[in-house]
């Protein structure tokens, strides 16, 4: 909401010392989010005077082009020897004797344009006519250069060489305040004002002045089938509006300064009232209307054009305004094309309506539409200011569009009953921990509007219309806090309660994320949300659980609907923009929730006034997708890069697996490795990860369709874990076998087996043949070569021999070895000779 400060001054007696910044420091202290203070005009430099028109001489040039050349009375101003400024002008739309706008030499103008006499088209131009573009002042729905009439604002009569300041309004003051949800009041010239007299201590007078009076149905017929999506409704007739009469400038500068674009006398009157009351109105060209007003909700398959000329297919829920012909506007949000005010209008029928602000909340963001009016609807307008505020804009076309105002009225509705509240009188005090005498509470809440009756220890609070925020208790207490001030409320710790520390999910994932960095790996964060094609890039099968997405219904973005089932479409996207930025070697991971289920029941609607029961979040829960944690890295480029020590070492599907069992031994797993094949890695360089059988995740170099898809490296390599799987299967606590103190017995064994057989395989049979004294085991050395036969490899296994209790004898650690070989050979191996 952008206020200029002279529209707030017309309703707060603020100080003269009182500038614009003190203001907002004011404000800011109220609870307000003052954004900025904009000085507009302040560009504006030097001699900007009122000039009256003696005469002007059309000259037409060689190239076709025709100008005037004009002389100007600018009063004191003059030149002494001609007694007026000969001044060259290329527009056309004014005469002898208007007033005009001069910035004489010495003048800047916006965009650091100075004023200079020249010397152009055969004469010395000695300033310049100015429109309102050159000035500043925006597109104020006038053309050409500014002509004034013969009278300021006040009705004083103009003088040649006065400042033409102040009669354009051009230097302004404006604050630009961001209103939040709760203030809705504040989106309005009246609500700021009321809270700027608050702020400042000074007296505040309300153009809300008068009250909805009791249903009448002697002007327009209005029918309101929906009382409760449209409890008052209020029309008036206005005749004889001169089609062609245009809006005051003052009007027209004020709507710019606060983000309006004037477009008509009509239209600009609504939007300067809604402004400046809150209370949106629609005003309807009479002559398109067949029959009365109805109020009422969409039925199935209705359409209508708005102001914006998109034709909308209309919602059941979409409460609307609707002739004989049909819908005619989307009730608070936009009006319809058809009835729209035109330039033959001269018969207006005015609508100053209230509805309800969750149906139009709704209807808003059903039909994407944003508009001003939709904005005060959806947040709760005043609605006993129904009535003022169509008679305040009735006013206005009356006096500058030389319209009758029809006495016949149409009053339909009543304003809903506010809700009387009870408090403690120290409630304030308690809540926010600070003493606050009762005087001062009752004195804050009555400032805002609040009827306040005290009744021994008790409060009974019945708040304005326009404050629907204030429902409960506590609402109360905030409404006092702020403006006590928050900053003057004394900060106090609570203690902190005793606990039981981390769960072991939390210890583990704090401890991957030491973990992980220190191997060489870079956290990074993306959004939970991918493109509806992600898994076909990736070469998901229909069948693989992944495909179970579930479809966001508000998303950020079109482009990505969905909620992920991997970790691996944001890494991508990670990789691919550091890649484009010349940052080509990469160890990513990523540690968060995927979602899965789409199969679920309908989410209920939570109540509001009072703490959910049992039931009600359990059904909430349940309604919510699984969200397991999962653990993902992507890889590309150089591990180590090359130079003078020695040849690089380009990553690959090893660091892949690095990454996995770094992981896997943080939490205290060993991970076992199988080939498999799994999107979107590549068949035969994919490897299956898992914990005594219980498959983990998968780690590996990526399938080259998936790199081009993506736009990534050839030969990337990435890994994904499901981390809440891992941690649940890591050994309670986290504990590690205690260290003996007695020495390891060293065995290695070398065994030559079918190179179909997966070393997994033999190394789960050396496991089992071993026996309880088997301390590790770990593959050292894979070998094809001249001395293994065709369709054969060598695998070479360390084994490490441990007694808790004794040192092994070598007989012992032999006969474990041969064991285990033994297990082995079930495998078809044999001991490599």
């Amino acid at each position: 909401m952008k206020a200029p400060i002279s529209w707030l001054r017309e309703y707060v007696a603020l100080p003269d010392t009182l500038d614009a910044h003190e203001l907002a420091t004011r404000l800011i202290g109220y609870g307000h989010e003052v954004e900025r203070v904009e000085s507009a005009g302040a560009d504006v430099m030097g001699p900007v005077v009122v000039g009256r028109v003696l005469d002007l001489e059309k000259n037409e040039q060689k190239n076709g082009k025709l100008i005037n050349w004009c002389h100007v009375d600018v009063g004191e101003l003059n030149d002494p020897e001609t007694g007026n400024r000969g001044i060259i002008c290329g527009a056309h739309n004014f005469v002898a004797g208007d007033y005009v706008v001069v910035a004489l030499p010495g003048a800047v103008l916006p965009g650091d344009f100075a004023i200079a006499a020249r010397k152009t088209y055969g004469h010395v131009s000695d300033g310049m006519i100015c429109s309102t573009s050159e000035l500043g002042l925006g597109d104020d729905g006038t053309h050409g250069i500014i002509v004034l009439g013969d009278t300021d604002d006040a009705g004083r009569l103009l003088v040649p060489g006065q400042d033409a300041g102040p009669l354009l309004h051009l230097r302004e003051d404006v604050l630009d305040i961001a209103v939040t949800p709760d203030m809705g009041y504040c989106l309005s010239i009246r609500g700021l004002a009321r809270e700027a007299a608050e702020a400042t201590g000074s007296s505040f007078t309300d153009v809300i002045d008068r009250d909805v009076p009791s249903p009448v149905s002697d002007g327009f017929p209005v029918s309101v089938e929906d009382p409760t999506g449209c409890p008052v409704f209020v029309a008036l007739r206005l005749t004889g509006l001169d089609p062609q009469a245009q809006s005051p400038r003052w009007m027209r500068r004020r709507l710019a300064l606060s983000g309006m674009r004037p477009i008509s006398l009509g239209v600009d009157v609504t939007n300067y009232v809604m402004l400046e009351t809150g209370q949106p109105l629609h005003a309807y060209d009479a002559a398109t209307l067949q029959d009365g007003i109805v109020v009422r909700r969409a039925r199935a398959g209705e359409k209508l054009t708005t102001l914006d000329g998109v034709v909308r297919t209309l919602d059941p829920q979409d409460l609307l305004i609707t002739d004989g012909s049909g819908p005619i506007g989307l009730a608070g949000v936009m009006g319809g094309e058809h009835t729209e005010l035109r330039e033959t209008t001269t018969e207006v029928i005015l609508e100053s309506a209230n509805f309800d602000a969750l149906s139009m909340s709704r209807t808003a963001r059903r039909h994407a539409l944003g508009s001003e009016a939709a904005r005060r609807n959806e947040r709760g307008v005043d609605p006993n200011a129904a009535y003022a505020a169509a008679h305040r804009a009735a006013a206005l076309l009356v006096e500058y569009g030389g319209a009758t105002l029809d006495p016949a009225e149409t009053v339909v509705g009543a304003v809903p009953v506010t809700p009387v509240q009870t408090i403690a009188v120290d409630l304030p005090s308690r809540i926010l921990g600070t003493t606050i005498s009762v005087a001062d509470t009752i004195r804050h809440l009555e400032g805002g509007g609040t009827l306040v009756e005290r009744h021994g220890g008790q409060l009974a609070l019945v708040p304005p219309t326009w404050r629907p925020d204030l429902m409960d208790p506590y609402d109360y207490v905030e409404e006092v806090g702020r403006k006590v001030g928050l900053d003057s409320i004394e900060g106090i710790l609570p203690a902190a309660p005793a606990g039981a520390g981390f769960t072991a999910s939390q210890r583990a994932r704090r401890a991957l994320n030491l973990a992980l960095p220190t191997a060489g790996f870079t956290e990074v964060l993306s959004f939970p949300f991918i493109a509806v094609d992600d898994l076909d890039r990736m070469g998901v099968p229909a069948d693989d659980a992944r495909r179970d997405v579930v479809t966001v219904a508000n998303p950020l973005s079109d482009v990505q609907p969905k909620l992920r089932t991997t970790l691996l479409p944001g890494l991508f996207g990670a990789v691919a923009r550091n890649t484009s930025r010349s940052l080509d070697d990469l160890a990513l991971y990523e540690q968060g929730a995927i979602f899965r289920g789409t199969e679920r029941p309908a989410a209920p609607r939570l109540p509001v006034d009072r703490r959910p029961s049992g039931k009600e979040t359990a059904a909430l829960t349940s309604a919510l997708p699984e969200q397991p944690r999962h653990l993902a890295c992507v890889l590309t480029g150089y591990w180590r890069r090359p130079g003078w020590p020695g040849a690089g070492e380009p990553v690959s599907w090893v660091h892949a697996a690095h990454f996995a069992e770094t992981a896997a031994e943080t939490v205290g797993l060993v991970l076992e490795r199988r080939a498999a094949e799994v999107a979107p890695w590549h068949p035969g360089r994919c490897a299956e990860l898992s914990v005594a059988g219980t498959v983990v995740g998968h780690a590996g170099e990526l399938h080259p369709t998936v790199c081009e898809a993506y736009g990534l490296p050839a030969r990337t390599c990435a890994a994904e874990l499901d981390l809440d799987l891992l941690i649940a299967l890591a050994p309670e606590g986290g504990q590690v076998a205690s260290i003996s103190s007695h020495p390891v017995a060293k065995e290695d064994v070398a065994l030559v087996v079918d190179a179909s057989v997966a070393s997994a395989d033999v190394e789960a049979a050396l496991v089992r043949g071993a026996g309880d004294l088997l301390e590790s085991v770990r593959l050292f050395d894979v070998y094809e070569g001249e001395q293994i036969p065709a369709g054969k490899k060598s695998l070479a296994y360390a084994l490490r021999f441990r007694a808790a209790d004794r040192t092994l004898k070598d007989k012992e650690a032999i006969a474990a070895r041969d064991a285990a070989v033994a297990a082995a050979a079930e495998l078809g191996a044999e001991l490599r000779s």
